[in-house]
């Protein structure tokens, strides 16, 4: 069920902008007790709209170039704290963190940072028994490519697609749904700080609607058996889905628009990051 991790790192820029786009206006999951308990067969359809109908990197490159959005590698987690990521929900969230750095290093031509968070990445795979997606093959074919951002983006996408084709094939699905939720928060992080200093209405937008990714985010989590100190994610999930109900009524996008969302997912950023 879950697949395709490889897609949302791809896309995890310095944006979130994984919106599964769909025609209807989704229900809201946290309202209450049993819209927050969907269906099995309404797990697997929304567990594919993680991954389906993402945007146009172009769009995306498009945004960032508008908005002369600088490289700020303050707002990425600090490779120094790779070693101390003690058990494996810890180790796998980060695996997510490390992999959206690696991505927003090389969407800025960073290719020394680049090489660094994936470094951290290869270690964190190690730890998890998925090392083999980043093999010495892999390492050649970026040396290779180190001047072509997009091919960089290709080859690192290929190996957590292997990651995730290992973790399916060894019945740990979990795992690789944390994977997928910490790609997906520090997108939204970073976005979020971001638009804290460009207050730019495009960007604010943006941010806003990943209410509906957020959502499948959530219902795709809830339908794998997370272990005990991972579940802290997910019910942080379901409070910042509640500031995204807040943030959609709003009629002017500045960034006062999304201080909920600021709040609630720097909060759990910390939580994730943290070697305490």
């Amino acid at each position: 069920m879950i697949s395709n991790i490889y897609k949302v790192l791809a896309l995890c820029l310095v944006t979130v902008f994984v919106a599964c786009g769909t025609s209807e206006k989704p229900e809201d999951i946290i309202s209450d007790e049993e819209h927050s308990k969907p269906s099995i067969e309404e797990s697997k359809f929304n567990a594919q709209n993680v991954f389906n109908s993402l945007p146009d990197r172009k769009l995306v490159m498009k945004l960032i170039e508008d908005n002369k959005i600088e490289y700020n590698p303050d707002l990425l987690n600090d490779p120094n704290n790779v070693r101390q990521y003690a058990v494996e929900s810890k180790k796998a969230v980060n695996l997510g963190i490390y992999g959206s750095d690696l991505s927003i290093a090389s969407s800025f031509d960073q290719t020394q940072e680049s090489m660094v968070f994936l470094k951290s990445v290869n270690m964190l795979a190690g730890h998890l028994g998925v090392n083999s997606a980043f093999d010495q093959r892999m390492f050649e074919r970026i040396d290779a490519n180190e001047n072509n951002k997009d091919s960089i983006l290709e080859i690192v996408t290929g190996a957590f697609r292997k990651v995730d084709e290992i973790l399916k094939y060894n019945n740990r699905p979990a795992t690789s749904a944390v994977i997928l939720s910490g790609c997906w928060i520090e997108g939204l992080y970073v976005s979020s700080q971001l638009a804290q200093t460009t207050d730019t209405e495009s960007i604010i937008k943006t941010i806003i609607q990943q209410k509906e990714s957020l959502k499948n985010l959530i219902v795709m989590m809830e339908a794998v058996t997370l272990e005990e100190d991972a579940k802290y994610i997910l019910n942080d999930l379901k409070g910042l889905f509640e500031a995204f109900v807040v943030a959609e009524t709003t009629t002017k996008y500045n960034k006062a628009a999304i201080t909920g969302i600021s709040e609630r997912i720097t909060a759990l950023r910390k939580k994730i990051v943290s070697t305490g």
